[in-house]
């Protein structure tokens, strides 16, 4: 009698041992093979140390050893930590130290120079993909180890990501779909509901564009495994090798941020058009402002019955969702939210809003948080005492209900779809020994949406200029992060009080867009 749970690995090992489950490049998985993977590297990790508990860290790219990692870990029942690979070892330092993290498993190009991160940390193990180095063990010998027995997983492992707040620095945000937490009937039907929002049908063929250290990443292979559908993996993202691929493996369903969308309409009409892409069933745009003219190319080029839009954040979940039949009905919507999603727009004193007037969005769903990892509980201005969650952002409910984001609350800047807080690049820029006072901004960018400007104003007689400062952020701040363009100002605007009044610095670039995000 078999012991596998029915839509897990070790269930489609068994009733479907050779149908493909992940392909990368010319790499490939069936559900037989991904099991025994995933069987060797869990008794290698467990044969260095590794125990139930453990927070496992999965710094990589887009690779088929993903999966690989993520079922090993589910079978030793350890939680699966998701980091960005391009964090440097300051920033990797303090999640791993945040977290309580004791295994790191990465794919840099040069290991060696993460090795600092772990220092005064009670790192067990860091593995390597791809370098074999010194201090780290070869992920390919983690393969090499014994089979069996054979070991079980539930399915997804509770997964842990890392999002940063005003303060600047990274919270950990721990899923509530972990093995063993009971759910009530309500959260299940709220999971219910955003599950179906993403149309996934057995025997689909799944696309996956979108970084593993976000919750959309996992939740696409994840949701694959359950349905038993194969997923195509793209390391690097390549618009015409989406058309390719698509063309290709007849892709059903495939997620993406505006940026990527934006990629593809910018092909010329020839690329556009050698590619078959009638196999897409299901697409899904969501993580930054979706422009009404972009969301009329997709149509136009994919089809009027697949383009789906959501909107969610870590703490809370999945918020809302535009269906297809509704792009063109509510154009600038973010949708109705989910079942058991209560969306409260509140002006600057807290007090509900009536209907068309925008103000701050809190939320409450099914599975809020009440607390960052290792954190002390949140306070009344996060989380109120109705469990509403102050999500950062400013919009208003129609008539009908439908969702409308304007504008951001908490400063945060979406380039390409990644979140980007300025308080913690003003951090970064304030050590430069020139610097008196920094105020970083998003402004608009044709392809990412946003980009990063930051302003200075210098400490007096000291004399840096804008290439020395940006230069200066390549040891404190990942690429992504780093500004794009930088002024110096004599003096940065300030109100009464001494705050920098960010919305005078915005609004010369954002003066005639469509809106202010």
């Amino acid at each position: 009698m078999s012991t596998a749970q029915a839509n897990t690995v070790e269930y489609w090992a068994e009733t479907t041992p050779d149908a493909v489950a992940f392909i990368e490049g010319e790499r490939q998985l069936t559900w037989a093979e991904l099991n025994d993977a995933a069987n060797r590297v869990a008794h290698g990790l467990a044969a260095r140390g590794v125990v139930a508990g453990d927070v496992v860290v999965a710094r990589t790219q887009i690779r088929i050893e993903w999966p690989i990692l993520g079922e090993a870990i589910s079978k030793l029942g350890c939680s699966l930590l998701g980091l960005n690979w391009r964090l440097t070892p300051a920033e990797t330092q303090y999640v791993l130290s945040n977290s309580g993290a004791t295994v790191v498993v990465c794919d840099d190009d040069d290991p060696e120079a993460l090795a600092p991160a772990f220092e005064g940390l009670p790192i067990k193990l860091a593995v390597s993909i791809g370098k074999r180095v010194d201090g780290f063990v070869a992920f390919d010998d983690l393969l090499q180890a014994q089979a069996g027995p054979p070991l079980f997983g539930k399915g997804r492992p509770p997964l842990i990501l890392y999002t940063s707040g005003t303060t600047g620095l990274p919270k950990g945000v721990v899923s509530v779909l972990q093995p063993g937490v009971q759910i009530d009937p309500k959260a299940n039907e709220y999971l219910a509901d955003v599950a179906q929002t993403r149309r996934g049908q057995p025997g689909g063929v799944s696309l996956l564009t979108l970084p593993l250290h976000h919750g959309a990443g996992p939740s696409q292979v994840w949701g694959a495994i359950q349905l038993g559908n194969p997923t195509i993996l793209m390391r690097r993202f390549d618009p015409e090798g989406v058309l390719r691929l698509i063309d290709k493996y007849k892709v059903t369903n495939w997620v993406g941020v505006p940026t990527m969308y934006k990629r593809l309409a910018a092909l010329p009409p020839d690329k556009l058009a050698a590619y078959d892409v009638s196999s897409i069933r299901a697409l899904s745009v969501g993580a930054a402002p979706v422009p009404y003219a972009l969301k009329q190319w997709i149509i136009g080029y994919f089809g009027a019955d697949v383009l789906g839009e959501g909107y969610g954040a870590t703490e809370v979940g999945m918020i809302s969702f535009l269906p297809p039949e509704m792009q063109e009905k509510k154009p600038g919507s973010s949708g109705l939210p989910h079942k058991h999603v209560e969306i409260s727009i509140r002006d600057a004193d807290g007090r509900n809003l009536p209907r068309n007037q925008s103000g701050e969005i809190w939320i409450r769903t099914p599975v809020t948080i009440r607390s960052y990892l290792n954190a002390q509980p949140l306070r009344a201005d996060t989380l109120d005492a109705d469990g509403f969650f102050r999500v950062g952002d400013v919009g208003m409910l129609d008539d009908d209900g439908y969702l409308f984001i304007t504008d951001r609350a908490k400063d945060m800047i979406i380039a390409g779809g990644v979140n980007i807080y300025p308080a913690e690049i003003e951090a970064a820029i304030l050590k430069h020994p020139d610097v008196q006072d920094v105020a970083v901004i998003g402004i608009p960018d044709d392809e990412f949406g946003e980009q990063v400007k930051a302003f200075c104003e210098l400490k007096p007689g000291h004399a840096a200029n804008e290439t020395a400062i940006i230069d200066f952020c390549r040891e404190h701040l990942a690429s992504y992060k780093r500004p794009k363009s930088l002024s110096i100002v004599d003096e940065l605007p300030r109100n009464t009080m001494g705050k920098l009044l960010k919305r005078e610095l915005r609004e010369p670039y954002w003066k005639g867009r469509e809106r202010n995000v």
